[in-house]
């Protein structure tokens, strides 16, 4: 039965970090989307979207869900949310990745469990074309029920994102000194007053965290006083170009070192939330994003990805107060540190050492 199947997602801690409201010279929370079971907050969109497909499949006729086998198209840490999610959910998984993927990314798949991992096409876009064209047609021709796991373009995706503001405004309510103490549920927050916070930072790849997040805050209604601070590094822009020129963008090619942001276009939702007016962009270099990524593990003792690092990197450079109007030492900033596998201290000391 559909009530049986298990959640494959968590409630993430919000906390105040002492270090960066030092550096912002306002209050700055932490929501730790790094602390979900793929090690980013991928498995909450996706986790979410895959749920409802089991559910969907579930429901059909003679099916079974023990012939349900996800595949999923990624960069790594969709992938990596896929494959954690599958066997939360007792399904096998299947994950394409391109060329640019790391050897450590492609070994934390099959670590994971993936049923198998296969490297294809210089982008994203590539990758994905030979898993919906060629991968999944033959596995139904082989009678399996395949699924398609889309890494961010997809409204289940969004729906599942949402919940990170949900539990956030919640949190936020509810804190004393640094840390959230126990809460109402999350349905209680339609009866509270939503707690303010000026700003939510973070990080733009395809755009699905930034829709959640997006559709979250207009769901509560506090669009008119919080804004988003959409943050991309540059080669990976798509969202900040497409915003500068009112209409989508393709980019030619990623030339960023955060391969995890490498979507060539961000999906048509994530474009038409950039153009709100509580929305601004930020492109930062490689280099701050490294930069902020070794601070960020010496501070605040998370190791994080290039693409989760470039939101504290907007604090670290003293940019924030520029996305803030009014803003003064009581503003609220909550950064979404969104985590990645695409990292280690080997991996951050070769980045560093490219500085030099």
């Amino acid at each position: 039965m559909a009530r049986d199947i298990k959640i494959p997602y968590i409630e993430t801690p919000l906390v105040k970090s002492a270090s960066l409201s030092r550096a912002a010279g306002c209050n700055v929370y932490l929501k730790l989307e790094n602390l979900q079971p793929s090690g980013s907050f991928k498995s909450r969109g996706i986790g979410h979207f895959m749920v409802e497909q089991l559910k969907a499949l579930r429901a059909q006729p003679g099916a079974s869900s023990a012939s349900a086998h996800f595949y999923c198209s990624s960069g790594g840490n969709a992938g990596l949310a896929c494959v954690h999610a599958a066997l939360t959910l007792g399904c096998l998984a299947t994950v394409v990745v391109p060329l640019s993927t790391t050897e450590f990314m492609i070994g934390k798949l099959r670590e994971a469990g993936a049923s198998d991992v296969l490297q294809v096409g210089a982008s994203w876009q590539e990758a994905d074309d030979h898993l919906t064209g060629t991968l999944m047609p033959a596995a139904r021709a082989a009678g399996e029920a395949p699924v398609y796991v889309p890494p961010f373009d997809a409204q289940g995706i969004w729906d599942g994102n949402a919940s990170i503001t949900r539990e956030l405004l919640r949190q936020l309510g509810t804190v004393v000194n640094h840390y959230p103490v126990t809460s109402p549920a999350a349905e209680g927050l339609s009866e509270m007053s939503p707690p303010n916070i000026d700003a939510i930072v973070c990080s733009v790849g395809g755009g699905g965290l930034f829709s959640g997040i997006m559709q979250g805050v207009e769901e509560f209604g506090v669009q008119h006083r919080t804004r988003v601070v959409a943050v991309e590094t540059e080669g990976a822009d798509s969202l900040h170009q497409a915003v500068q020129r009112m209409e989508p963008v393709t980019l030619p090619a990623i030339t960023s070192m955060a391969t995890s942001l490498g979507a060539r276009r961000v999906c048509r939702q994530a474009f038409e939330y950039g153009l709100r007016d509580n929305v601004s962009t930020a492109v930062l270099s490689d280099a701050e994003a490294i930069r902020a990524c070794r601070r960020f593990a010496d501070e605040e003792h998370f190791v994080v990805e290039l693409a989760c690092g470039v939101c504290p990197a907007l604090i670290y450079n003293g940019q924030i107060k520029d996305h803030i109007p009014g803003f003064n030492e009581n503003s609220t900033v909550v950064i979404v540190v969104c985590g990645g596998s695409n990292m280690s201290y080997e991996i951050m000391d070769k980045y560093m050492a490219g500085l030099e």
